[in-house]
This record gives structure tokens, sequence and C-alpha cells, in this order.
């Protein structure tokens, strides 16, 4: 490798999956593996919560600065989530991956898309749980949910899934050891 690590650069690497997948648990894992990778803070209007740090866990900023930075086209990413905005900054991600820091983002279908838009070079993972049938095992299993819930989730994992094919890696949570080890082997190859 030339130019020594001073001269590497981070890689943007989105992941996004059907709730009941284990995304969360996965990425956790990843995260403590890889050297120099790190969630993304996202920016939001809603109210911190009790144990929420600005800049650590979101940077909380005003409903008119964030759709000032609409405007602005600041966002590599947003939405509006029950009358709240949520969205990536631009300059947070260049800024990481300048400094050589890789940044890892949990993001839905939509977000993914927006980021690879933005930073085409953006590597994008999508989980799958090992079957539909599995999924509604898990959703049930956790207990933390209405039926309601639950039918919708299968309802918003069916839509996810079928934009599966435009990730560049499809990753299948069936056995956690094996999909942990291929995140990771993904992120690594392609971190500079």
């Amino acid at each position: 490798m030339t130019g020594g690590m001073q001269n590497a650069k981070g890689g943007i690497f989105v992941v996004s999956a059907p709730s009941g997948t284990g995304k969360t648990t996965l990425c956790r894992n990843v995260i403590n593996e890889v050297d120099r990778l790190s969630y993304s803070v996202s920016h939001t209007t809603r109210a911190a919560r009790a144990a929420e740090t600005d800049g650590a866990d979101y940077f909380f900023i005003s409903k008119k600065e964030f759709e000032d930075k609409i405007t602005e086209n600041y966002w590599a990413e947003w939405a509006r989530v029950h009358d709240n905005y949520y969205g990536t900054s631009k300059a947070f991600l260049t800024e990481k991956i300048n400094s050589g820091q890789s940044i890892l983002l949990d993001i839905d279908v939509q977000g993914a898309k927006q980021i690879k838009t933005a930073f085409p070079e953006a590597v994008t993972i999508f989980v799958m749980p090992p079957s539909f049938e599995e999924l509604e095992n898990r959703l049930r299993k956790r207990g933390t949910d209405s039926e309601d819930v639950i039918e919708k989730r299968l309802e918003n994992a069916g839509r996810e899934m079928d934009q599966k094919g435009w990730y560049d890696f499809i990753v299948i949570n069936d056995d956690f050891g094996q999909a942990r080890r291929k995140m990771i082997d993904i992120i690594n190859g392609h971190t500079r």
C-alpha cells in the first residue's frame, strides 16, 4: 500500500434491513471489530431525551435551521418522521472520510438511495432474514409489539426486501457469526 495511513481515506458504509433481522446487533458488533469505523451522527429537530448528548447521539437543531439547510442542499440524506426531521450532513461525512475515519450509516432504503446519490462511492449492504417466515417468528418472539404493529412491520419488510437488488451486497443473517464475518470482510475490503 502506498502513502501510509496519513493518506488513507475512510469509506461510507450504508446498512439497511427490515425490522427484526438483527441489523442493529450486527452493526454494533462490526463497529467493535473494525478499526476506524464509527456510527454516523445524524441531525434531528426532535428534543433530546434524558440520556442523549448533543454531538454524540444526535446534533439537535431547530426545525427552521433544518429546513434552511434543505434549501442549501446541506443534507446527504434526510427524512421527515412524525413531524420531526432527521438528516445526515454532507460536510460531516466528507470530514470524517477525509480524516481516514470510516462511517457506518444504519438507515432505511430511502435514505440509502439518497446517500448513494450524494456519495456514489458509498458501499451499500442490505441485511436479509433467512426467510420471511423466520422474520415473522423473530418479530413475534420479541414480544414487544402488538399484532397490528407486527403486521405493519411485515408489510414494510416486504416492500424493503423488494428493493434489495440495487444494494452492493446482501448479507443473510441466518448464522450471526457468519453474517458478522461477511460484513467485516466487506468493510475491510473497501477501506483504502
